[in-house]
């Protein structure tokens, strides 16, 4: 079994490492910068937009902080984008992603302060933005995302949250710090469980996806570029106070549900959930962040995904798949 994702997903917790050693200085520039503006928009596509999703999520619940999420060219054609005292931060795996970048020309043009994130020091996106974040996490070729992923988000709540006026910054920060090393522990022990779930569930065609807070970024991951893109399964993400809506009445006897619970205020609503799936019968998959670690509940995405993805990179592999190819996606660029 030679998958590259197997190896990428071992290299998360040092991509993490480099890019705070190599960046650190930087990302408290950039912070500094996005402290004096009166609103932010968060830019990506696929996995990077997950983590402009949990990122707003995770920053709403706790700081003043106004921050807005969109896709590349979602933002290209808002007509209402301000460019009086803001700032936008554009995410991108390879620094070339076609809307992405549109969408970060066009905030140029605006006059809005534009801040690059991506894993290519020489692609445009770095080169054309005012500030950028080179993550140092090497070449990832698996379509999942898993060290970029996690690379992409620790910088932009390292960022975010500097630049904040959340109470507990400090002590968040210097968690995400030590992530590397509870991220390793994690990614041993999480293994084999999630192997034998995967095998168990390996015939299952669609799965369902919830999470609350800053863990809807994470089920949206988990939906469409983990499951979708990586397993080949259909999979919908959806936040978990919407459940009652539309999914309450698919949830089935036997149906696979995947919810994310961290004991966020929200994560109330979760809990009814899990209670109506577990007395009808849906297999109930329930990845709680408190089974991992008790640290702040804000960084339950960094915590979560580690099993998430051994159940995935598994799902792939018992039917004959890749987990780290593509039948369609050009990783690189839109041709």
């Amino acid at each position: 079994m030679k998958y590259k994702m197997y190896s990428e997903l071992f290299e998360q917790p040092d991509s993490i490492r480099k890019t705070f050693e190599t960046e650190l200085k930087n990302m408290e520039k950039i912070a500094n910068k996005l402290s004096k503006v009166d609103r932010i928009y968060l830019v990506g596509c696929g996995s990077s937009l997950s983590t402009a999703y949990t990122a707003k999520d995770a920053l709403e619940m706790v700081t003043n902080l106004n921050i807005d999420v969109f896709t590349g060219y979602e933002f290209y054609y808002n007509k209402k984008i301000d460019g009086e005292n803001s700032a936008a931060i554009f995410t991108s795996q390879s620094g070339e992603t076609a809307d992405t970048l549109a969408a970060l020309r066009r905030a140029n043009e605006l006059g809005i302060h534009t801040i690059a994130i991506s894993n290519e020091k020489d692609s445009s996106m770095i080169k054309e933005a005012k500030d950028s974040v080179v993550t140092q996490c090497g070449r990832e070729e698996a379509i999942l995302g898993t060290k970029t992923y996690v690379t992409q988000l620790s910088t932009l709540y390292y960022i975010l949250f500097s630049a904040s006026d959340y109470e507990k910054t400090d002590e968040l920060l210097k968690e995400l710090k030590a992530i590397p090393d509870l991220m390793e522990k994690i990614i041993e022990v999480t293994e084999e469980e999630n192997k034998k779930l995967a095998y168990e569930l390996k015939d299952e065609e669609i799965f369902y996806a919830l999470g609350s807070g800053p863990n809807f970024g994470l089920a949206y991951k988990l939906a469409m570029t983990m499951l979708m893109e990586g397993a080949l399964k259909h999979s919908c993400p959806l936040y978990s106070s919407e459940f009652r809506h539309g999914l309450i009445e698919r949830a089935e006897k036997d149906v696979p549900i995947i919810i994310l619970d961290s004991q966020y205020p929200s994560d109330e609503i979760t809990q009814k959930a899990i209670d109506f799936c577990e007395k009808i019968g849906v297999k109930t998959l329930v990845y709680r962040m408190q089974d991992y670690s008790n640290i702040n509940n804000l960084l339950s995405p960094f915590i979560l995904v580690i099993p998430l993805e051994w159940f995935v990179f598994y799902l792939a592999h018992y039917n004959g798949e890749d987990p780290g190819s593509t039948r369609h996606i050009g990783k690189v660029r839109y041709e």
